[in-house]
């Protein structure tokens, strides 16, 4: 368990090759799951590092937390159940894996969407990296922004109507933080709206000092 802190600018290119030499605990799969508040910046994050591993030449694919929920009023006891019976378990046994990804606008479960076995999945969402994944998982990095700029960015990206629904879900999100204590025990923790100016492929990020 990470015990304390210390804090650097960390070049993603270093943090995408650390990732792809981790040890694989599902099965061949490094499992990096990319947790935090909604707005933090996790699916820019995650973005960016698929782009490094597969520049680097490592077969990597990503998974959504956006596309598991069902909806606003997600169970996120059930996404995990999901999760883990439909795309981690086979993953685990070296066989495809796959899930239903959530139309938003329909308010339904749409198509199944195929995940091949791969050296690195990112799994990008709020509440992606339950306690009950930590055996499975080869880091946990957490994203996070102040509430006020994460609210902004909601506003921006779904307008302004929404507002409403997204004050709610950071009350739900912040509940299943807290019980999953996902924050305290991630490996890395990631400064999504930093105060310093720094490149784009720079973060400002804090360590675990085991």
């Amino acid at each position: 368990m990470p015990t304390d802190r210390a804090t650097c600018v960390l070049a993603l290119s270093d943090l995408a090759a650390v990732i792809g030499t981790a040890p694989p605990r599902l099965g061949r799969t490094r499992l990096v799951c990319v947790d935090g508040p909604a707005g933090s910046g996790k699916t820019s994050l995650a973005g960016r590092l698929e782009a490094l591993l597969n520049r680097a030449g490592t077969v990597v694919a990503v998974v959504h937390m956006d596309d598991v929920y069902r909806g606003w009023e997600t169970d996120f006891g059930e996404v995990h159940q999901r999760l883990h019976q439909q795309l981690l378990e086979p993953l685990s046994r070296g066989v495809r894996g796959r899930y239903q990804r959530y139309d938003w606008v329909a308010g339904k479960f749409t198509e199944w969407l195929p995940v091949a076995v791969c050296e690195v999945l990112l799994l990008e969402g709020v509440g992606s990296a339950p306690q009950r994944l930590a055996p499975m998982s080869s880091m946990v990095i957490w994203v996070e922004a102040p509430a006020d700029v994460r609210l902004s960015r909601g506003r921006l990206r779904d307008g302004a109507r929404v507002l409403p629904k997204w004050r709610a879900w950071m009350q739900h999100e912040d509940a299943e933080h807290r019980r999953e204590r996902t924050r305290e025990r991630a490996d890395l923790r990631i400064d999504g709206s930093p105060s310093v100016d720094l490149p784009a492929d720079q973060v400002l990020a804090s360590r675990s000092v085991r």
